[in-house]
């Protein structure tokens, strides 16, 4: 059982291998300190950042993220070591937050060596701090124990240790400044598992040295800037295997790299799918290792995960949607997608290929299809030859390692050879729908997700590689340095005019190589996008102008776009599976990471009561007639505007509940429902429900919390945001969370179980697994279209040819 800590509590732990996750609002610092019994450094060499993340027992993350793992082994630990503390700091002079305040509680979790949760602790109470001890690890008796501190400090890491005895408290906070400085935004984070698809070798030219490998080989890991600790998992969004950015990343959280790449006459391996969050999280990306040049694809580099984790950016949230205060992204989360009988379609992530694979074009065939087999041709009619080239042809494409097996006379997935052929000197062409799948809303869904993941490895193997040719670079000019009798001279300004043309030679290559794939997911997206059906189909996409009601709900849903600032303009949709399994959270707030000009708090209120009427209309569209029954709570009628077109068509369940009583009606007959469900359920007997009771799915739209609400109504908020997702009732919230900061943490689970969305684009999609922020762009109608008035002209009309 967890034991959730509050301030001061302990509770032990078992003397082996533990695991800390961290998750907060805005990127952050993790460290661990190593102290006496009396909590004091004995030296700078005590302590665990990102420049220096591995001690004897104890391994951090190389960067700042939203999400971190940390790996304690008390049994390896110094034997002088008798405190082992966990700090969070902001990082200083970036573009985030200078202090705690106003921003999501950091969320703290111990587990143990099996995955399972020993104790957690939300750090409540920070104000103006900038670093905080979450953590102490302490041995006491022999038993080693964790407590709840929560101790922060208005002058950042210099304070924190400063307040342990550190006499170069100052300097060592500067080193770990400039090591997160050097590796902002260009970390990577790998996972075990080698993606697929997309090329990630940088080969350097001849005369320039050896560039790091961008895939391992068998159990050859790598150890990179952003790596978290080994052992149970890699770096985690709030939803990865939960499923985004997304954004299941369904933010987008999960969450989620570079990887191998098919090369042509070569079978590239399947790819990983999964959804985190309800959003994609992408494979983890090799980084390369910090030797002297040399490949990095073996040797002392290693992975930091199993890939294991809990909501992208849908995800994608998502993804994407982990570290979005819901995350995935992250994430950053919703469970992983589920194909037929509820496992994963794609299957488990493929085995890490072997070096030399990457480099080439992306092989638009997908692995997991394969092509039909060519009629048979009569001995008479054909030679030999011609008869043996079938097999060639057929394992162009291999068959799928994993995923649902169809014998060839049943039906099942389409085998097809959907993309055409490669045709030689000619980049593979994309075709819509060239992915696995049952159906072809299926097999856009995956391919989507596939896009996704693509995007997420070309950028962090671009990064990837830039980050091997400054530290190379660096390295080349410190030996220069290090020899005063070769600092200065013309053999001097050789060796630094060689380093730079080292570096510029590597850049080049990795821009090319990121230019070379991004235009080819550009045309995969031209022609995917404009195939989409509505439910993951933009406002603007012709399909809405020949709407009709469809006979069934969609499996997924687009809430919005996921981009990264190396192409803004490529934007892959961000999707959340259906039904609803986890809230969404339209942040009105103040955004701390928006990519977008700030806007005051009355037009950030009007854009998220816009983009929460949108994304109702789009779930009332997508479902069956009468299948979805819509609830509005509007205290003060302050989103009135924004409701008309849902009021005006006559698709919500009632007017829009106003003041205290109709926040305690609607409440109430929704925690009604959710308990008549639940009971019916478990008992078996769900012919015994009222008969007035509307078993349609639910969704409640929540304005302006927490306005109206009181104790009694907070807390059944929180009861639907946990327990109404498993009857069909969908919570959606329209609110500032600093409005309702005097909560404190009662309503911490609250917004953690809500993925994250911005009513502007926004980069709080954290994805760990590859060390992107994922902007997020909202799915909305464009001014003035009238495309969703008309959408829900024929929803109505649906509902009243039902009966509804």
């Amino acid at each position: 059982m967890t034991a959730e800590l509050v301030r001061g509590q302990n509770h032990p732990l078992p003397g082996t291998r533990v695991e800390i996750r961290v998750s907060a609002g805005s990127p952050v610092i993790a460290g661990v300190t190593l102290g006496d019994a009396r909590g004091r450094l004995r030296d700078a060499g005590r302590v665990a950042h990102p420049a220096a993340p591995r001690l004897p027992g104890v391994e951090v993350s190389r960067q700042a993220a939203a999400v971190h793992r940390l790996a304690v082994d008390p049994a390896a630990l110094p034997p002088d070591v008798h405190r082992v503390n966990v700090l969070l700091a902001l990082p200083a002079g970036a573009d985030g937050p200078v202090s705690f305040a106003g921003l999501p509680a950091p969320f703290v979790a111990v587990t143990g060596p099996d995955g399972d949760t020993l104790a957690d602790y939300t750090v409540t109470g920070l104000d103006a701090e900038s670093a905080v001890v979450a953590l102490e690890l302490y041995l006491r008796q022999g038993v080693w124990k964790v407590r709840a501190v929560g101790q922060g400090y208005a002058q950042g890491l210099a304070a924190l240790f400063a307040d342990q005895g550190l006499t170069e408290a100052a300097a060592l906070a500067a080193t770990v400044e400039e090591a997160v400085a050097a590796g902002r935004a260009r970390a990577v984070s790998p996972p075990p598992h080698a993606p697929t698809r997309c090329p990630a070798t940088i080969a350097p030219p001849a005369d320039t040295g050896a560039a790091p490998a961008a895939t391992t080989t068998g159990s050859a890991t790598t150890a990179g800037a952003g790596t978290t600790p080994s052992g149970t998992g890699g770096a985690q969004t709030s939803a990865r295997g939960d499923t985004s950015v997304p954004g299941d990343t369904s933010v987008p959280g999960e969450s989620p790299a570079p990887g191998d790449t098919s090369v042509p006459g070569e079978s590239p391996a399947p790819r990983d799918t999964s959804v985190p969050g309800g959003a994609p999280v992408p494979g983890g990306a090799p980084v390369p290792g910090d030797g002297d040049g040399a490949a990095a694809a073996t040797g002392d580099a290693r992975t930091t995960g199993t890939g294991q984790g809990h909501g992208g950016p849908g995800a994608a949230g998502a993804a994407v949607g982990a570290a979005s205060d819901g995350a995935r992204p992250a994430t950053p989360s919703s469970p992983r997608a589920a194909g037929p009988g509820g496992e994963d379609p794609h299957g488990p992530a493929p085995a890490a290929a072997g070096p030399g694979t990457g480099g080439g074009r992306i092989d638009y065939r997908h692995p997991r299809r394969r092509p039909a087999t060519p009629p048979r041709t009569a001995p008479d009619q054909a030679s030999a030859p011609d008869r043996e080239s079938a097999p060639d042809q057929a394992s162009a494409a291999p068959a799928p390692a994993h995923g649902p097996s169809t014998p060839a006379s049943a039906p099942g997935p389409s085998r097809g050879g959907g993309a055409p052929q490669d045709v030689p000197g000619r980049a593979p062409q994309p075709v819509a729908g060239d992915a696995p799948g049952w159906s072809m809303e299926e097999r856009l869904h995956n391919q989507v997700w596939g896009m996704f993941e693509d995007l997420a490895r070309t950028v962090a193997a671009y990064r990837s590689a830039v980050d091997f040719a400054d530290a190379r670079q660096e390295r080349e000019l410190d030996g220069v340095l290090a020899d005063p009798r070769t600092r200065i001279g013309p053999a001097a300004d050789a060796a630094r005019a060689a380093a730079r043309a080292k570096h510029d030679a590597l850049v080049g290559q990795a821009e090319a190589a990121l230019e070379r794939d991004l235009a080819q997911l550009e045309a995969e997206a031209a022609v995917v996008e404009p195939a989409l059906p509505p439910a993951l189909a933009g406002w603007d996409s012709p399909v809405w102008r020949t709407y009709e009601p469809p006979a069934e709900r969609p499996m997924s849903l687009r809430v919005g776009e996921l981009s990264l600032p190396e192409r803004v303009g490529l934007r892959i949709p961000m999707l959340v599976r259906l039904p609803l399994e986890r809230g969404l959270w339209i942040d009105s707030g103040h955004l701390t990471g928006s990519v977008s000009p700030p806007a005051d708090a009355d037009e950030m209120r009007r854009l998220a009561a816009l983009t929460a009427t949108d994304l109702a209309a789009r779930l009332l569209a997508v479902h069956p007639a009468g299948e979805l029954t819509v609830h509005v709570i509007d205290p003060a009628g302050e989103a009135a505007t924004a409701l008309l077109p849902l009021v005006e068509a006559g698709v919500l369940g009632g007017p829009p509940a106003a003041g205290a009583s109709g926040v305690a009606r609607t409440l109430e007959r929704l925690t009604r429902r959710v308990d008549l469900v639940q009971m019916a359920v478990r008992s078996g007997a769900a012919d015994a429900l009222p008969p007035d009771l509307d078993l349609a799915d639910q969704l409640l739209v929540v304005h302006d919390f927490p306005h109206g609400f009181d104790d009694r109504a907070v807390n059944q908020l929180r009861y639907l945001a946990d327990e109404g997702p498993s009857v069909g009732v969908g919570l959606m919230m329209v609110a500032d969370r600093e409005q309702a900061r005097g909560y404190g943490p009662v309503l911490d689970p609250l917004w953690r179980a809500l993925l994250r969305l911005s009513p502007v684009p926004d980069d709080h999609l954290a994805d760990p697994w590859v060390g992107h922020a994922w902007t997020f762009t909202p799915s909305r109608a464009p001014a003035g279209s009238g495309t969703v008035a008309r959408v829900l002209r024929e929803v109505a009309a649906a509902r009243r040819a039902a009966g509804g």
